[in-house]
C-alpha cells in the first residue's frame, strides 16, 4: 500500500531552528517530517498529498516549558493584582485548595486549547496543588490531552511545608512525603511514553525550596534518576526566595539545589532570574536548564533573567507562559515577543533577536524537556507545526516575514499539526466548540471564586 505523504509547500518563509534550508518546504508522513525541500528544488520523495503553505511562515510547533494549567480559573483575580510573589502566593492558596475535579479539567482543556490557537504543540504543566476532594488530576490532565491530541510533558509536582511547618501554603494542600512518591511512582509507570505517538511524559516537580522538605527533595532526585524522568521546580525567582534558602537552610538557592542532587542535565529550573556569575557557571557545568517566563517575571516585578549570559555558560534555555495567573494569558507566540523586548533591557540590541527568541520557544525548550524529537524541522523529527498568516492590519508595510512575526505581535496560529495530524486549520480549533469551552470555563472559574469567602 502506497504511504500518504504531504508536502507542505513554498511557504513564505521557513524556520527550521537547525538553519537548515527548507525554504520550498517539507514533507510529512506517519506523523514525521520525512524531506526538506531546499529553495527551487522538489521533494524526492513520492507525493500523495500537497497543501500551499505560500502565505504562511512555517514554524515548529512551539514548545511551553512551564505552565499551571489550573490558573486559567483565576486570572485577573482582584485579591492578587499588584503583589509581589509571597503576597500573591498567599492570596490565591486558599482559593486553589476549593478546587475539584470538575473545575480543574476545565482549566486543563481551557489551557491546552488556548495554547494550541497560539501555535503550541508540546506543553509543560506543573500541578503541584493537591487538595483532599483532587487525587488525580494529573490523571486527568493526561486523559485530556490524549483526547486533544496534544503534546504534554506532565510533573507531578508536591508540597510538603505547610504554613504550620514554616512553609508558605495551607494545610489543605499539602500532601505527605509517602503520599507523594508513591503517587509520583504510579504515574510514571501509568503514563510515561506509554502512548503510541509519545504525546504524554512525565516528570517530578517539587513546587520550590520553600514549599518541600529537604528529604523530599534528595528522593525525589533518586526516583527520577531511577526512571530516568525529569525534575522541575521554581528556583531563583525572587530576592525573596535567596533569603528564604539562606534563613531555613543556611545555603543559596543553588547551593541547597547541589546538595540534593538536582544540579544535572535531566534538570529544568523555571524563572532563574537571581543567580551569581559563580552560580551562572556551576550551572552551565552541570548543564541544568533554565525556563524563562519573562510576561510572569515582569507582572510580579520579580527581575529579568539573564538568558544569554546562561547560554554561553552551557545551559539548555526555553521558553515558557507560567501561570494564566500571574501572565495572565496562555500564549506562547505572544511570549516570544516578551522574550525579545524583555532581553533588549538586559543585553545589547545586536545579542539577542527574533531568531534567538523563536529559538528559545522550540529548540531550546525541547533540550529542557530532554526531547530530541521535536522543536525542529529536520528528518526524522516529529511532524508538529505551527503557521502563521501575515494577513492582519498589524503586519502591512513588513518585509522580513520571520522578524514580521515576532517583532509585529502575531498571537494566533492559521494552522496547527501535531504528530501530521491538523489540529488547528484556517485559525479554528477542530477538536470540539471553542465557544461551549469558554462558556462551561468560565462557568467554572465563577464557581471557583462563589465558593470562598470574601
Amino acid at each position: 500500500m502506497r504511504m500518504t505523504t504531504l508536502w507542505i509547500k513554498h511557504p513564505k518563509a521557513c524556520f527550521t531552528a537547525n538553519q537548515a534550508n527548507a525554504d520550498n518546504g517539507i514533507v510529512v508522513a506517519d506523523g514525521h517530517i520525512v524531506e526538506q525541500v531546499p529553495h527551487g528544488q522538489q521533494p524526492n520523495t513520492a507525493i500523495t498529498h500537497h497543501w500551499d503553505a505560500s502565505q504562511h511562515v512555517v514554524l515548529p510547533g512551539l514548545i511551553n516549558a512551564h505552565h499551571h494549567f489550573y490558573q486559567t480559573l483565576t486570572r485577573a483575580y482582584p485579591a492578587a493584582l499588584n503583589k509581589p510573589l509571597f503576597p500573591w502566593l498567599t492570596s490565591l492558596y486558599p482559593l486553589w485548595a476549593k478546587l475539584t475535579s470538575d473545575w480543574h479539567a476545565q482549566a486543563t482543556e481551557l489551557a491546552l486549547v488556548e495554547l494550541l490557537l497560539s501555535g503550541c504543540t508540546t506543553a509543560a504543566d506543573h500541578h503541584y496543588v493537591f487538595p483532599q476532594q483532587l487525587h488525580h488530576a494529573i490523571d486527568q490532565q493526561a486523559d485530556i490531552a490524549l483526547r486533544l491530541g496534544m503534546r504534554v510533558t506532565l510533573t507531578r509536582g508536591s508540597m510538603s511545608l505547610s504554613q504550620e511547618d514554616g512553609g508558605l501554603p495551607p494545610k489543605q494542600v499539602v500532601q505527605t512525603e509517602q503520599t507523594i512518591l508513591d503517587d509520583s511512582e504510579r504515574l510514571i509507570r501509568r503514563w510515561h511514553q506509554q502512548d503510541s505517538q509519545q504525546l504524554v511524559e512525565i516528570a517530578l516537580a517539587p513546587c520550590s525550596p520553600f514549599s518541600v522538605t529537604t528529604e523530599l527533595m534528595s528522593t525525589t532526585a533518586e526516583l527520577a534518576r531511577h526512571y530516568d524522568v525529569g525534575l522541575h521546580t521554581h528556583l531563583a525567582e525572587t530576592e525573596d526566595e535567596n533569603a528564604f534558602c539562606l534563613q531555613r537552610f543556611g545555603l543559596r538557592p543553588v547551593d541547597y539545589l547541589d546538595s540534593v542532587g538536582w544540579l544535572q542535565p535531566r534538570t529544568w529550573l523555571a524563572h532563574g532570574i537571581h543567580f551569581t556569575n559563580d552560580e551562572i557557571r556551576r550551572l552551565g557545568q552541570t548543564h541544568t536548564g533554565i525556563c524563562h517566563c519573562p510576561s510572569s517575571n515582569m507582572l510580579l516585578a520579580s527581575g529579568i533573567c539573564s538568558v544569554n549570559d546562561l547560554l554561553q555558560a552551557g545551559c539548555p534555555v526555553g521558553l515558557g507562559v507560567d501561570g494564566s495567573a500571574s501572565n495572565d494569558h496562555s500564549n506562547l507566540m505572544q511570549e516570544v515577543r516578551q522574550a525579545l523586548l524583555i532581553q533588549r533591557l538586559r543585553y545589547p540590541a545586536d545579542r539577542f533577536g527574533h531568531i534567538e527568541a523563536l529559538t528559545l520557544a522550540t529548540r531550546g525548550s525541547a533540550q529542557l524537556l530532554n526531547r530530541s524529537d521535536i522543536g525542529e524541522l529536520a528528518v526524522g523529527k516529529k511532524a508538529d507545526l505551527a503557521l502563521f498568516k501575515l494577513d492582519e492590519p498589524r503586519f502591512s508595510g513588513s518585509h522580513d516575514p520571520l522578524a514580521a512575526l515576532v517583532l509585529s505581535g502575531a498571537h494566533r496560529a492559521d494552522a496547527v499539526m501535531v504528530h501530521g495530524q491538523w489540529k488547528v486549520l484556517d485559525g479554528e480549533w477542530l477538536g470540539g466548540n471553542l465557544t461551549e469551552l469558554m462558556q462551561s470555563h468560565q462557568r467554572a472559574a465563577q464557581q471557583l471564586i462563589n465558593s470562598s469567602p470574601h
